[in-house]
């Protein structure tokens, strides 16, 4: 059984500056990347140099990169967080950073089945914040909406 979402702070300013980011995620993902390039790199050493089947040093040296490609992919996938300030939001995901100030933000959206928060920006463009997955952690993703939502309510388009 999980527990309940936790609502809005009543004055999201006064936590700012925010850092939301998915640290299971990204702690599984880094440790299997460890793991992965570790094995790699004790497979290459103990593959036999000499004998009807050899493996030279570049082709030992090929098997432990490709487990730090492997490393580097998942490294990759535990890069999206959000961070907010007084000035506006960072977005980081997979590939892309981007800057917006708050009057830019003007909804904060999360539905049932989305895959994370998507931001409607005031362009007409959606920007997604991978960051914010309910498909992991659904009571913390919530709550990291909730938590957003107000700081867009207030200090964006929107704000008195």
């Amino acid at each position: 059984m999980t527990a309940p979402a936790a609502p809005a702070p009543a004055d999201p300013v006064a936590a700012l500056p925010l850092t939301i980011r998915p640290m299971v995620t990204r702690v599984v993902l880094m440790s299997i990347g460890a793991a992965v390039f570790a094995v790699l790199t004790l497979i290459a050493a103990l593959l036999p140099a000499g004998g009807a089947v050899s493996w030279s040093l570049g082709e030992r040296a090929a098997v432990a990169a490709s487990g730090l490609l492997a490393w580097g992919m998942l490294a990759l996938l535990s890069r999206p967080k959000v961070t907010a300030d007084r000035e506006g939001l960072t977005v980081i995901n997979l590939t892309t950073t981007r800057r917006l100030a708050w009057p830019e933000v003007v909804r904060v959206t999360l539905r049932p089945g989305d895959p994370w928060v998507t931001l409607d920006l005031a362009d007409g463009t959606v920007q997604p914040v991978m960051a914010i997955q309910p498909g992991v952690a659904r009571s913390r993703a919530l709550a990291d909406a909730r938590t957003l939502r107000a700081l867009a309510e207030t200090l964006g388009t929107n704000a008195p």
